[in-house]
């Protein structure tokens, strides 16, 4: 539970600056929506006003589903298709709930975009520094933009100072489920447990 702890930290610092905007470049994109993410979060709306925009915000425009695959890993074609619906379900409730639940934390993050590298026809790696405050140091994040849709760009990705959260994450469900003779349910009590606090 730690670890997915650390990961939900992770996950507001970057995913929390995420917004819709159609057929642009990567970087214009990631730079855009840092804008209106600081916007929504320096209003005067109520702090549950503005966890459901910055939901909505993440359900637009990251693929949520995407990660959810890539971090259950080989495990998906071991169960059932009833397993995965599970699944699925539960990864995005938890996703959501993480990103709520750290907000407070890291709020008015500003992020500045350096550059953009295209990695193919398909992904682009954008990146982008969190700003040092007096109170956290100077953060490098790489965001992985998918561009397949030049209209629907989706963050499928990122690399926070050389650490994928994809990655770690999909390490993290996978002891749990191994320490658990692969055992789904134990993940799903997991995640079910996290989503409940």
């Amino acid at each position: 539970m730690k670890k997915i702890l650390t990961f939900a930290t992770f996950l507001v610092i970057t995913f929390l600056s995420v917004g819709k905007v159609h057929s642009i470049e990567a970087d214009v994109f990631i730079q855009s929506v840092v804008n209106r993410a600081a916007k929504t979060l320096g209003g005067n709306l109520t702090k549950d006003e503005r966890i459901e925009k910055l939901k909505d915000i993440a359900r637009e425009t990251v693929d949520i589903d995407g990660i959810g695959r890539y971090t259950l890993g080989s495990y998906k074609n071991d169960i059932t298709d009833n397993q995965i619906t599970e699944y699925k379900v539960l990864f995005r409730q938890y996703f959501l709930k993480t990103f709520a639940s750290r907000l407070a934390e890291y709020s008015n993050p500003e992020i500045e975009v350096i550059s953009k590298k295209k990695l193919n026809e398909s992904y682009t790696m954008v990146s982008s520094i969190l700003v040092a405050t007096e109170q956290r140091p100077e953060v490098k994040i790489d965001w992985r933009v998918s561009t397949k849709d030049p209209d629907n760009l989706l963050i499928m990705n990122l690399v926070i100072e050389g650490l994928s959260l994809a990655r770690t994450q999909k390490e993290e469900f996978s002891s749990i489920i191994e320490g658990n003779d692969r055992d789904i349910n134990a993940l799903f009590a997991t995640l079910k447990q996290f989503i409940k606090q």
